[in-house]
């Protein structure tokens, strides 16, 4: 396992719910049983803030984790594009993206494609919160 991983799983900052939240969603992956909530705080289309809470391995951990703290305090058709191009990362091509979600190609990558249900969970979960197509 890449210590990479751990690192960012360990970022429990957001590991919360917010009792405020305007969006909230619960998922499960049928793969491998790990769990989801996301509670979202949206005001003007922008995420003023998240909470995760997850039953779930550090894979999925590390996602939510590094996700969470990347689009809090963006708008939603900021956040799309990433949404939109998650897939692509498992791929050989070079991605085009905003290099404010560079990061992202730390973790989801052809490296851990055998793990891509689980890093994806957070982002299934939060476009089903937010009502769109992944």
């Amino acid at each position: 396992m890449d210590l990479k991983i751990l690192e960012i799983a360990s970022n429990t900052e957001n590991h919360k719910v917010v009792k405020n939240h305007t969006h909230s969603s619960k998922n499960k992956n049928p793969i491998c049983g790990d769990e989801m909530e996301i509670s979202l705080l949206v005001k003007n289309d922008l995420i003023e803030d998240i909470g995760y809470q997850c039953k779930s391995c550090v894979y999925c951990q590390a996602s939510v984790s590094m996700l969470s703290s990347k689009i809090k305090n963006k708008k939603i058709d900021q956040i799309i594009s990433l949404f939109t191009s998650v897939e692509s990362f498992f791929e050989n091509t070079e991605i085009k993206i905003n290099k404010e979600w560079e990061e992202f190609k730390k973790i989801l990558n052809k490296k851990n494609i055998s793990r891509k249900e689980c890093l994806l969970l957070p982002f299934k979960t939060i476009s089903k919160a937010l009502k769109f197509k992944l």
